[in-house]
C-alpha cells in the first residue's frame, strides 16, 4: 500500500508542520554547541529523535521508515565513509614510512609562517582534492597534512573546513551543479556562469578570512599580497573555465594554478615577520638539506594521489566504468521503500513515486582511488605488508566512532527525505515571498546542515527555488544558484563534514568544540552571499544569465 507524502500535517499549516519537525534539528543544533554532547551520541539520539517524530507527525509507516533509515545509513557507509577510512589509511601509510619529515621541510623551504603554509595546503592543495573528489578528502587530507607539518589539529581542522567554501559546487567534477540542472532541466553550462561568478567572489575572499579564523586581522595584513594572489589566482582562471568550458574543471584547474602561482610568488616575496602558533618553540626549520629525489619520493605518494583522483573524476573513467566495465551492484528496488512512497504537490505537479535504489559502485568510489594509490605507495616506500595490515587496523579502530556518526546522520538525511520533513521545511521558507532572496541560500545552507552534501541539497531544493522563483518573478537561475552556493557555507557546519575534519585530526569525541567555532563563521558567510543574492536580484540583475520562465519543465 503506498504511502502519500502531506507537508502541512499539523493544522494544513506548513509553517507549524515544519516548526515541529524541526524539533530533530534544533537538538542537535543543541546537543553539539551547548550540551558539547559527542557527536556519534548527538547523531545516534537525533535520528531517533526525528524517526519519533515524523512517524507521529507524518503518520509515517513504521517499516518505510526503517527502510529509508537504512538505505541513508548504508549511503553514509558507501561512499562516504569508504572514502574517510582510504583517506586517513592513505595519510597513516605516509607518517608510518617517516616521509613527513621531508614533506614539512620541502614547504618549509618555501616559508616556515604558518599563515602561508595554510594558503598552500588548506586553500590551494584541498582544492584540487575538491575539485578531483570531494566526499570529505579535502578536508581529511589536507588537515592531516597540516598536523603533519606542526599544525594543532583544533586550528588545522577549522581552518581547513573555512578554505573548502570555493571548489564545493564544482566538486568533484561538477557534480553538485550537474545535479542542480538535471533537477531543474535548466542547462549546467547556463548554471555554471552565475555559480561561477558567485564562488570566483568568495574565492577572493576565503583565503583572508581564512588567515583571519587563523591568527586575527593584524596578523593577516602581514601577509595580505600571498592571501591575493592565492584568492586571485584560484577565481580568474576558475571563472574562466566555468564561462567557457562549463563545470567539470573550474575547481581542478582554479586549484592547480592557484597552488603553482602561490609557490612562485614566496620564493620572491617574504613576510616581514615569521608567524607560527605560541606554544611552537622558536621559528627555526629543520637544517638538514634533502636531496630532490628524497623531496620528490616524499611526495610522490599525493602526486600518485592526485592522478587517481584525476582518472577516478574523469567523465571518460565514470562512463567507462558504467556503461564498460559495469563492477557494480544495482539494487534497483529497494526493499520496503521503493514504490511505496508518493510526493504530492506542491514539490511535483501531481502524485509521483519516490523511487529508492542503491547502486554499490564499489570500484568507481573515489575511495577505492585513494585504496589503488594507498596499495602502490606500500611498495614505493618499502612498507612491509604486516606493517601495511596494522596500519589498517589502527585506521580502522581510529574511526569507530566518526563512521557510527556519519551514518547515523546519513540515515537522518534520507528519513527526512522521504518522510517529507526536508519538504515542509523548505516550503516554510518558500513562503517568505518577496524576501525569498534572502531564505534562497538559506535553503541551500539548511540543506547542507540536514545532508552533509550540496548535491543532496541541490536535489532536495533545486526544483522548490526553481519554481517558487517563477511564481514569484524571480529569475530562477538566481535562485538556484544560490541554493548552491549558500549550500558551500553550510558546509562549515555540516555534522558529516565536521565528522569527517575530527577523524582526519584526532578529534574524535570534539566534534561540538569545532561546530561552536565554525558556526559563527559558517553565518557571516551566509550573509556575505546574501548580500551578492540581494544585489544580483535586485541592483544588478543583468549580471546573472536569463531564461525564460516557461522554458523550464
Amino acid at each position: 500500500m503506498q504511502w502519500y507524502q502531506n507537508y502541512s500535517t499539523i493544522g494544513d499549516s506548513i509553517g507549524l508542520t515544519a516548526l515541529v519537525v524541526a524539533i530533530p534539528i534544533f537538538f542537535l543544533f543543541w546537543a553539539l554547541a551547548i550540551k558539547k554532547m559527542k557527536g556519534h551520541v548527538a547523531g545516534v539520539l537525533t535520528l531517533l529523535i526525528a524517526f519519533i517524530d515524523v512517524v507521529l507527525v507524518y503518520n509515517m509507516p513504521v517499516s518505510i521508515a526503517l527502510s529509508a533509515t537504512a538505505l541513508g545509513v548504508l549511503n553514509g557507509l558507501f561512499p562516504i565513509g569508504w572514502i574517510i577510512i582510504t583517506a586517513v589509511f592513505f595519510y597513516n601509510l605516509t607518517v608510518e614510512a617517516g616521509q613527513f619529515e621531508i614533506m614539512k621541510n620541502s614547504i618549509a623551504t618555501l616559508s616556515s609562517d604558518r599563515r602561508l603554509q595554510a594558503l598552500l595546503i588548506a586553500f590551494a592543495f584541498s582544492a584540487f582534492m575538491e575539485g578531483a573528489a570531494g566526499q570529505g578528502a579535502p578536508v581529511a587530507i589536507a588537515a592531516a597534512m597540516l598536523i603533519g607539518l606542526g599544525f594543532p589539529p583544533l586550528p588545522a581542522a577549522i581552518i581547513c573546513l573555512v578554505a573548502n567554501v570555493p571548489p564545493v559546487p564544482f566538486g568533484p567534477v561538477g557534480t553538485p551543479t550537474i545535479t542542480m540542472g538535471k533537477v531543474t532541466g535548466i542547462s549546467d553550462s547556463i548554471l555554471s556562469l552565475s555559480v561561477g561568478l558567485n564562488e570566483a567572489i568568495m574565492a577572493i575572499i576565503i583565503p583572508i578570512a581564512m588567515l583571519i579564523v587563523l591568527c586575527g586581522w593584524q596578523k593577516t595584513k602581514e601577509v595580505l599580497p600571498a592571501a591575493l594572489v592565492t584568492g586571485l589566482s584560484y577565481a580568474i582562471p576558475s571563472y574562466f573555465m566555468a564561462s567557457t568550458l562549463g563545470v567539470t574543471l573550474p575547481a581542478v584547474v582554479g586549484s592547480i594554478t592557484s597552488l603553482i602561482c602561490t609557490a612562485l610568488f614566496l620564493m620572491v616575496w617574504k613576510p616581514k615577520t615569521i608567524w607560527r602558533f605560541p606554544d611552537e618553540e622558536g621559528v627555526k626549520v629543520n637544517d638538514i638539506k634533502y636531496s630532490g629525489g628524497q623531496i620528490f619520493k616524499a611526495w610522490s605518494p599525493f602526486l600518485i594521489l592526485m592522478v587517481f583522483m584525476g582518472v577516478w573524476g574523469s567523465p571518460a573513467f565514470k562512463k567507462w566504468v558504467a556503461n564498460d566495465l559495469q563492477w557494480f551492484v544495482n539494487i534497483k528496488h529497494w526493499p520496503g521503500l521503493d514504490g511505496l512512497v508518493m510526493q504530492a504537490a506542491p514539490i511535483v505537479s501531481k502524485p509521483t513515486v519516490y523511487a529508492a535504489n542503491f547502486k554499490w559502485d564499489f570500484f568507481g568510489y573515489a575511495g577505492t582511488a585513494v585504496l589503488i594509490a594507498s596499495i602502490i605507495v606500500i611498495f614505493i616506500l618499502g612498507i612491509k605488508p604486516k606493517t601495511a595490515v596494522r596500519v589498517l587496523g589502527d585506521t580502522l579502530k581510529q574511526l569507530s566512532f566518526s563512521l557510527v556518526t556519519i551514518m547515523s546522520v546519513l540515515g537522518l538525511a534520507y528519513l527526512a527525505n522521504y518522510s517529507g520533513m526536508s519538504f515542509s521545511l523548505g516550503l516554510a521558507f518558500a513562503s517568505t515571498g518577496v524576501l525569498f532572496p534572502i531564505f534562497s541560500p538559506v535553503l541551500g545552507w539548511l540543506g547542507v546542515f540536514l545532508t552533509g552534501s550540496v548535491t543532496s541539497s541541490a536535489a532536495l531544493f533545486g526544483k522548490l527555488q526553481q519554481v517558487t522563483a517563477g511564481q514569484l518573478g524571480l529569475n530562477p537561475i538566481l535562485t538556484v544558484s544560490a541554493n548552491l552556493v549558500g549550500g558551500s557555507v553550510g558546509k562549515l557546519i555540516s555534522p558529516q563534514s565536521i565528522a569527517i575534519a575530527c577523524a582526519a585530526t584526532g578529534l574524535v569525541g570534539k566534534e561540538n568544540q569545532i561546530f561552536r567555532k565554525t558556526a559563527k563563521y559558517s553565518v557571516i558567510l551566509l550573509g556575505i552571499v546574501i548580500v551578492l543574492v540581494l544585489l544580483q536580484a535586485y541592483i544588478v540583475p543583468g549580471i546573472v544569465p536569463q531564461i525564460p520562465v516557461a522554458a523550464n519543465p
